[in-house]
């Protein structure tokens, strides 16, 4: 929940991401299993276990459910979040934090899952959420930046090759339904042919130009 007078709404932009800069990368990152119990046009029931970092960094070959078995007894904080679709970054996002044995339990009983690591890092006037996933969805990195209010005159890191903020492909719920590597190749044809995107409307997009050498 927002505690900027917004409610239960969220604001974030998503960015896909082809080659993750090594220094962003932790080696105990933290480590996300969720399970979308509905997910529909962009609404989701969603339940979530994760750790508080400390887990190495797992085969991303894993199915998520290996994962969570393997990593049970270090998992510390279980939600189960209601959503809405996604719109030009806002999206209703209601999360009510669960006990960790019944929300472990849950996800192992039903659903469709997802597996991630996460790192965090400090960019520019933000603090960016990195998302590498497993499983079915390998390879796919996916960045992320989350605000207390709409995400506009935004510094945008040279890695982030694409915006997909609005490609409802890219949410989590749809991946969980549609994983992206059967159709990471489609994707990449389709990017090649169209050239990056970013969302208009949001103030301006600052893109930080990639290194040389």
């Amino acid at each position: 929940m927002s505690d900027t007078g917004y409610g239960d709404f969220e604001f974030e932009r998503r960015f896909w991401v082809r080659d993750l800069p090594l220094e962003l990368v932790d080696g105990a990152p933290t480590l996300i299993v969720q399970s979308y119990y509905l997910a529909d046009e962009g609404f989701a029931i969603r339940l979530r276990a994760q750790t508080s970092g400390g887990v190495p960094v797992l085969d991303t070959s894993l199915d998520p459910l290996t994962v969570l078995d393997a990593c049970a007894e270090q998992v510390d904080f279980c939600a189960i979040t209601l959503k809405g679709p996604m719109n030009q970054g806002t999206r209703y996002e209601a999360e009510r934090e669960i006990d960790v044995a019944v929300g472990l339990e849950m996800i192992r009983r039903g659903g469709s899952r997802i597996v991630k690591t996460r790192h965090s890092s400090w960019l520019g006037a933000d603090g960016w959420v990195i998302d590498t996933f497993g499983g079915d969805n390998a390879p796919l990195v996916v960045a992320e930046v989350e605000r207390g209010g709409p995400v506009t005159d935004l510094q945008i890191p040279a890695f982030c090759v694409t915006e997909v903020t609005d490609d409802q492909r890219f949410s989590n719920d749809a991946l969980s339904r549609s994983p992206y590597g059967p159709w990471a190749a489609q994707f990449e044809a389709e990017l090649a042919a169209r050239g990056p995107r970013f969302l208009r409307g949001l103030g301006v997009n600052e893109l930080e130009q990639p290194r040389e050498g």
